[in-house]
């Protein structure tokens, strides 16, 4: 999901709510500490140079129960970002307290919640570090096709 997404979906809705993947949620309480820009410039295994971007929100579960966060205040500190880092197109990436250190999702909009989505490793370069490609499942053809037997 990009800024323009999040932001869209904000406007729709009168209270945020974060579901982690386990389908449990993050306490209503929660503060969003941080909207950057991450960059990470580096090389995979097959020595091919790379940069990604990304949009970071960091959400902090603090003991702070009578400051819950309300849209409106989520879309003026994302708009601020937005004009400082020049964040338009990008993605966001969400870190959140795990139990014992932060963990980083993807992010995604369903029935009025955002949902906190496991992201995975992957090598970037299989067929430069002899890793064999996944054998895609072969194509069927056609029922009814000329001499496939099915009419």
């Amino acid at each position: 999901m990009t800024l323009s997404e999040i932001k869209n979906h904000l406007k729709n809705l009168d209270t945020i709510a974060f579901v982690l993947p386990d389908g449990s949620l993050v306490p209503n309480h929660f503060h969003v500490t941080e909207v950057g820009k991450t960059t990470k410039h580096f090389i995979d295994c097959g020595g091919t140079v790379r940069q990604e971007k990304k949009v970071n929100f960091q959400l902090w579960n603090a003991n702070d129960y009578d400051h819950r966060l309300h849209p409106e205040k989520l879309i003026h500190i994302i708009e601020l970002s937005e004009d400082i880092f020049n964040l338009k197109g990008l993605d966001i990436e969400v870190e959140y307290q795990g139990e014992q250190s932060i963990q980083k999702f993807g992010l995604d909009y369903k029935d009025g919640q955002f949902l906190l989505t496991s992201t995975h490793t992957n090598c970037l370069a299989k067929d430069k570090c002899g890793i064999p490609e996944e054998q895609l499942p072969k194509q069927e053809e056609a029922c009814c096709a000329p001499g496939s037997g099915c009419c």
